[in-house]
């Protein structure tokens, strides 16, 4: 009877796909709609053209999420697809090459190769595709793409976070829409980066500090160019 002690293990990696797309949504949401309602407010801008802006901002920016992940992460899964098959057809013509070319990248990270080729070939019998698939290819369950995900968590997590500052235009007076939107909208913008560090492991201190220096970069900037172009105009 083994000895060792027995301890649980919790690990994130598996999180990353969902979490890069959930965060990226919100935080995108977030930060162009506040943007956009600053800038209009910022151009004279009466309290009814924000909250058109605003809701403008927030369908089509969800929708252009959505397209846009889908696309970037379908041609992910294409590239995928066909590395895929090309090592299937290899494995068919080639197994001997296939079974020392595993046996040799198990060697480099330190097996011995005697031992490396037995465990190709243990490997190769039980699942060569997916052998090769994971250390020669680098693709496994964790990393696949998988668009349609993509897509739904961003558009949803876009609309979510554009919500947040529209719905602070909403309850601002007329004459302070851009520091309400603006505080309540760091504040998001904080507690998001503290969300996403917690649910992948990081440190929240240092995300929350990173979401919020670049929305108020971005904020101001926007805010600015919006005071520029109504006095000019």
């Amino acid at each position: 009877m083994s000895r060792l002690p027995k301890h649980a293990e919790h690990h994130l990696v598996g999180r990353i796909g969902w979490l890069r797309a959930a965060v990226l949504g919100a935080n995108d949401g977030i930060l162009s709609t506040a943007s956009l309602i600053s800038g209009v407010a910022a151009a004279d801008g009466s309290h009814t053209s924000v909250l058109i802006a605003g809701i403008a901002g927030l369908v089509s920016g969800a929708m252009s999420m959505a397209a846009g992940e889908y696309v970037s992460v379908s041609s992910q899964a294409d590239t995928e697809d066909a590395e895929l098959s090309r090592e299937r057809d290899e494995l068919r013509a080639y197994p001997k090459a296939e079974l020392e070319e595993l046996a040799q990248i198990y060697a480099k990270r330190g097996v011995e190769l005697h031992l490396a080729r037995k465990v190709a070939e243990q490997l190769m019998t039980k699942d060569a595709l997916g052998a090769h698939a994971r250390d020669e290819l680098g693709i496994s369950e964790i990393t696949t793409a998988r668009p349609v995900q993509a897509a739904l968590t961003s558009a949803a997590t876009f609309a979510s976070g554009a919500a947040m500052p529209l719905l602070a235009a909403v309850l601002a007076p007329e004459g302070a829409i851009i520091p309400v939107v603006t505080a309540a909208s760091l504040i998001y913008l904080a507690a998001l980066g503290a969300i996403g560090a917690k649910a992948g492991g990081s440190n929240i201190w240092r995300a929350a500090g990173r979401v919020v220096f670049w929305g108020a970069f971005a904020m101001a900037l926007t805010a600015g160019i919006g005071k520029l172009v109504g006095q000019t105009l």
